[in-house]
């Protein structure tokens, strides 16, 4: 089974185009000229059920926009787009239980509350029962000590390792990883990418993944697609 499959898939934004000289920006508060931009050129992208596939890519080649689009956070501009079976952006609701998110420093967790509190907002959320997973989560990543700590106090290491246990919270077949280890330590990096793994092979557990660092790449990744310059 494909969990993402992405053809043809393009993006493109309207972008205000300035005028040169001080006669141009006159005219630019009667009148405006747009440009389109294309972030993302018709590409093509097949993921399977299981794989850790990297995604990688120069600043601006188009990769957080086309994360975007296979999470439904925005509608592409063309192109025929599936994930998990489904058209993101238009069966909204049943699909964003279907995967999971991290987005490198923003946090989904909230800010001024108890780790754990946060957590059991989630599962009410998501509407589960059963702590086995989320005790097994907070085992391998070391984050029983955490638990009582307000968000805001926790390190950068220490709320990533967080955020991946409320991004796969539910169990979802399918995690989107934008720039997971971004600005963390090396004793961090190894144990994210250990947890990863174990998602994988104990869940079959479906991980897309951008970064800059190679060492993520080599060591999680089945495959690596590239994207340049949108395409």
């Amino acid at each position: 089974m494909l969990r993402i499959d992405a053809q043809k898939l393009t993006k493109d934004f309207k972008s205000h185009k300035s005028r040169p000289g001080l006669m141009g920006a006159f005219r630019d508060l009667l009148t405006r000229e747009y440009q389109t931009i294309r972030a993302v050129d018709e590409i093509d992208l097949q993921v399977a059920e299981g794989e850790i596939v990297g995604y990688i890519g120069e600043n601006g080649a188009g990769k957080s926009t086309t994360i975007k689009m296979l999470t439904g956070i925005l509608m592409p501009t063309s192109g025929e787009l599936k994930i998990n079976g489904m058209v993101p952006f238009k069966e909204r609701e049943r699909f964003v239980r279907t995967i999971g998110v991290v987005f490198g420093q923003r946090s989904q967790l909230w800010w001024d509350i108890a780790v754990q509190e946060s957590f059991q907002l989630l599962k009410k959320i998501y509407r589960i029962q059963d702590d086995r997973h989320l005790q097994h989560m907070i085992e391998v990543l070391d984050i029983a000590q955490l638990l009582d700590k307000p968000v805001r106090k926790l390190s950068l290491g220490q709320r990533m390792r967080c955020e991946l246990v409320a991004a796969l919270i539910h169990n979802p077949p399918l995690v989107f990883l934008d720039e997971p280890t971004i600005g963390l330590d090396v004793l961090v990096k190894l144990k994210i990418r250990d947890f990863l793994k174990e998602m994988n092979q104990q869940y079959g557990t479906t991980i897309l993944l951008t970064t800059h660092d190679l060492s993520d790449i080599e060591a999680l990744c089945n495959r690596v697609v590239m994207i340049d310059q949108g395409g």
